[in-house]
């Protein structure tokens, strides 16, 4: 059995760190600070180009449309940057739903 079990929709959304960004903490690691969340971007939400400088980041989309760069990316494209690199800018092109891992502390700059 897991040690952890969360029921998403139990989980009410909360603001991001950015206009247009949702977040459902869906678990946090007490020994790293790390978190498990569920992402929602509004459609139209761009998303500056930012460091993590404590936390490496791997994201899944769920579902909708991901600009990056000018390439578009739908549901099943895993994006990964390592603890300090910067990345972005990102558009969602509609709504963007993603599960994201970061394995320290989520912080932005």
């Amino acid at each position: 059995m897991f040690q952890h079990v969360t029921d998403s929709d139990a989980v009410p959304w909360q603001p991001g760190p950015y206009p247009g960004v949702d977040l459902k903490i869906l678990h946090r690691n007490p020994a790293t600070g790390g978190v498990t969340v569920l992402r929602r971007f509004a459609a139209g939400t761009t998303v500056p180009a930012h460091i993590h400088p404590l936390a490496d980041e791997t994201a899944y989309v769920l579902s909708g449309e991901w600009d990056e760069d000018g390439t578009v990316y739908g549901p099943g494209t895993c994006f990964a940057a390592p603890k300090g690199e910067r990345h972005g800018p990102h558009v969602a092109r509609s709504e963007v739903v993603s599960l994201t891992l970061f394995s320290g502390p989520l912080t932005v700059s």
